[in-house]
């Protein structure tokens, strides 16, 4: 038995949902089973249920034994206070939150059919990934070479298309552009569309303008996030809220209510108030960021450009009023390549586009000095037999199956041209197709 089984049954509700209790005989009705995040933290996020007639809203958590609470340390985590059902297969022992209250358990082995026990295997395990996994490995290295370099730019060009569109939002100030993007790329996936909604929400004229003081470019970001509301006792806080409040009467600010930023299953380190001040400080430091962007020549150059920690305040907490070890909290390498990628390549293509230069040569082997990105998709082609050696080749096969594998678009592409003149056909008796 395993969890990813238990998962599976949660969310597809593959047992008798209709007379369900839990261990202490209290009945349980499934609203909502809740969003499966696969990340750090309960396994199911803002589900809804009625225990005992009660109407609760909050997590799930799944183990195989009640008693993979304590083995796990659940109990200590304040990421787990809002579990309102654990769901296990097989209930050992009572858990209890922080505050003693005991967290209520439904065992769910009363409720699975055999035939789903013995289907379970089939229905989790897909029969195929792509139609060609098995003949990747024979595909001729200068082949593959070529279409990799056409996949890398096929994705450029989408990534510009993005760009062109915020180009049209600021009246052609690259700069403005510049700014938008590299806030959504520092919210990452959890905090990057709002991120890049609170950079276009201040005119990039005012960040010029109050960019010598890293405090007004906190007060700025942290206060068009909504990190500035309410009452606390920090002096940093009252001082942000202090800074806001002028600059939003002086530049006329509307203080649009977005969405809150997204602690939650964050590690520290990439807590919005981190990644805030780190931006803020790339401003402050850094003038005429987009020209230094854009003259750029090699990797080194734009890890030195990137080369900033957060604010002094910073420096000791992750959250206001709550004090923490002093931690110069730099930008990491990695961090630093995640943005070559997924900003300023792309700003350097687009730019070069709009300017008619030709600067593939160099796009191509500054990602080639680039780590690769490590995801299910680049380890699958791994195993199939494409290796991938540097972003660019990383870039090259995520173009390649959300753009032709995805979409079994096989006669458009290289390799599936290859496979058919060679006459490797793909089997049908594998559930894939005949090319």
């Amino acid at each position: 038995m395993k969890e990813d089984f238990l998962h599976y049954l949660w969310k597809f509700k593959k047992f008798d949902t209709a007379n369900l209790t839990t261990s202490n005989g209290e009945a349980v009705t499934i609203l909502n089973g809740g969003q499966y995040l696969q990340l750090a933290g309960p396994d199911f996020f803002n589900a809804q249920l009625t225990i005992a007639n009660q109407k609760w809203a909050g997590n799930v958590e799944i183990h195989i034994k009640s008693s993979d609470w304590y083995v796990h340390h659940h109990e200590r985590d304040e990421a787990y206070e809002n579990v309102i059902l654990h769901v296990v297969w097989e209930h050992d022992t009572e858990i209890f939150r922080k505050n003693n209250t005991e967290i209520p358990v439904l065992e769910l082995k009363n409720y699975v059919s055999k035939e789903t026990l013995d289907n379970y295997q089939s229905l989790m395990t897909p029969k195929s990934w792509i139609f060609c996994e098995k003949q990747l490995g024979s595909i001729d290295a200068f082949m593959l070479s070529n279409w990799q370099e056409r996949l890398f730019f096929e994705r450029l060009e989408r990534k510009s298309k993005h760009i062109e569109e915020l180009l049209a939002q600021t009246n052609h100030d690259w700069e403005a552009v510049l700014f938008c993007l590299l806030a959504k790329n520092f919210g990452l996936n959890t905090n990057g569309e709002l991120f890049l909604k609170i950079a276009q929400s201040i005119p990039f004229t005012i960040v010029r303008k109050e960019s010598f003081e890293i405090e007004n470019l906190e007060a700025l970001l942290f206060g068009m996030a909504g990190l500035l509301n309410g009452e606390k006792e920090d002096s940093y806080f009252k001082d942000l809220v202090s800074r806001f409040d002028y600059m939003s009467h002086k530049y006329q600010l509307e203080k649009s209510v977005f969405e809150p930023v997204q602690f939650f299953k964050h590690r520290p380190d990439n807590f919005p108030t981190i990644r805030l001040s780190q931006l803020a400080s790339v401003y402050h430091s850094k003038q005429n960021l987009f020209s230094k962007v854009i003259e750029a020549n090699s990797v080194q150059e734009i890890h030195a450009v990137f080369r900033v920690s957060v604010s002094n305040y910073w420096q000791t907490h992750y959250l206001f009023d709550k004090e923490s070890s002093k931690k110069k909290k730099s930008l990491s390498a990695s961090f630093i390549d995640l943005i070559i990628i997924n900003t300023i390549v792309p700003v350097q293509f687009a730019y070069s586009k709009s300017q008619g230069k030709e600067i593939s040569e160099h796009l191509i082997a500054l990602l080639q000095d680039v780590t690769p990105e490590s995801n299910g998709i680049i380890q699958k082609f791994d195993a199939f037999g494409i290796k991938s050696k540097n972003a660019f080749e990383t870039q090259s096969v995520l173009q390649l199956k959300s753009e032709y594998c995805n979409k079994s678009k096989c006669l458009e592409c290289a390799i599936g041209m290859e496979l058919l003149k060679n006459n490797q056909y793909i089997s049908e008796e594998d559930n894939q197709i005949i090319l």
